[in-house]
Parts: structure tokens; C-alpha cells; sequence
């Protein structure tokens, strides 16, 4: 089985998420693979970009594991549809409907300009700084839609209660699904606060003891 992370947007494989779980993994002996989605150039990061840089990861014989932050969570998910490999899914505070909750927080002025001038400065968490995304990013994110997940993969969903950037509904929305399962966590977007409850579910759901 290969463990692969996907980090959230404007994130990086250096977030405390990611280092945490790369040291609990590390600790039974188990490699978890952290790519960097942002390969160099923020400005042109596209859901379809990620999934192809993730999926020239996997070998045809070998079963994965994804776990997904936030985008990450998002594109775990659109890689389980789509590549038979993915076996298992652990999403955290995943971003589904990510441009119905992201979108109106910019505002109507703020995306017409983004529409407009083609780049909208963004602050990314990984680089400290804020850097231009390309308007090619809401173009291409807007063709995947979560109705169209339909593939049985078994899936663990964490989630916080009180997160401020992706609502806990979304989750509860696709939980629907029988082959999901929702675990709900007194917390906010970042889990930051969680993270040993979530290692614990993640052992529990991968069996790893």
C-alpha cells in the first residue's frame, strides 16, 4: 500500500499537518509521500494540474491511500474516481464545493477584477507571501462537480464543526454516500488542535495497528 498527502490550497508538504503525519507514519515504518501541488508556479495551480501530477505517482500494482487537506481533500477525491489504484480515502476538512464557499468571501467587485486583469494576488500560508493566481484556476475548478462522485471507495471524513473556510454541511452532504464515513471534530478548518484524534482515526480506518 503507498500513503500519499495531498496539502490544502496555498499550502505546502511543510504545513503542520503534513509534518505530523509524516512523523506518525514514520514511526511504524510506513513512508507517507508528500508532493508539492505547487510545483514551482502557484500562479498557474489548476485541480486538473494536481491531478495528473499526483497520478504519475502511482504504479499500476500497487494500492494507495490518499489523504487529502482541505483542495488536497478535494482532488483525493477526483483522483479515487477516476484511477482505480486509490483504494482508500481520508479527507480533511475536505473542499467540496470549494468556489461556492471561496468565491463569495472575495466578493462580486474583486472576482469581476480577478475576471478581468487574469491574476488576483493571493496569500499563500507555504511561502509567507502573496503570490498572482491565474483566473484559469476558477475556469477549471468549476468542471468538477460533486454530484459526479459516484465511485464506492471506502472514505473517512474528518471534519471541524466550527470551520471557518469550508462549511462541516458540505461534508455532512456527501457523507450521504454509504460508503463514507463522517467524523465531526470540535475544531476549525486548520484541525490544527485535533491532530492526535485524527491519527488515531486514520490507524483505526487503515487498520495499522
Amino acid at each position: 500500500m503507498q500513503f500519499i498527502y495531498l496539502h490544502g490550497f496555498a499550502s505546502s508538504p511543510d504545513s503542520a499537518k503534513a509534518k505530523y503525519l509524516r512523523d506518525r507514519f514514520a514511526s511504524i515504518q510506513i513512508e507517507l509521500k508528500t508532493p508539492d501541488l505547487n510545483q514551482n508556479d502557484f500562479s498557474h495551480l489548476t485541480i486538473t494540474r494536481q491531478l495528473h501530477q499526483v497520478a504519475a505517482l502511482f504504479s499500476l500494482s500497487t494500492p494507495v491511500t490518499l489523504i487529502g487537506s482541505s483542495l488536497g481533500g478535494l482532488t483525493a477525491a477526483w483522483l479515487a474516481e477516476r484511477q482505480l489504484q486509490v483504494e482508500r480515502l481520508i479527507l480533511l476538512a475536505p473542499g467540496f464545493g470549494f468556489l461556492s464557499h471561496w468565491l463569495p468571501q472575495l466578493g462580486a467587485e474583486k472576482l469581476q477584477q480577478w475576471q478581468k486583469e487574469q491574476y488576483l494576488m493571493v496569500y499563500h500560508y507555504g511561502e509567507k507571501s502573496s503570490l498572482p493566481l491565474s483566473y484559469e484556476f476558477v475556469l477549471d475548478a468549476a468542471q468538477y462537480r460533486d454530484e459526479q462522485l459516484l465511485r464506492s471507495v471506502p472514505t473517512l471524513i474528518l471534519h471541524g464543526y466550527q470551520d471557518e473556510v469550508i462549511s462541516i454541511q458540505a461534508s455532512r452532504d456527501f457523507a450521504q454516500r454509504p460508503w463514507v464515513e463522517l467524523i465531526e471534530l470540535n475544531s476549525d478548518h486548520s484541525l490544527g488542535d485535533v491532530l492526535p484524534e485524527i491519527w488515531q482515526a486514520i490507524q483505526i480506518f487503515c487498520e495499522l495497528h
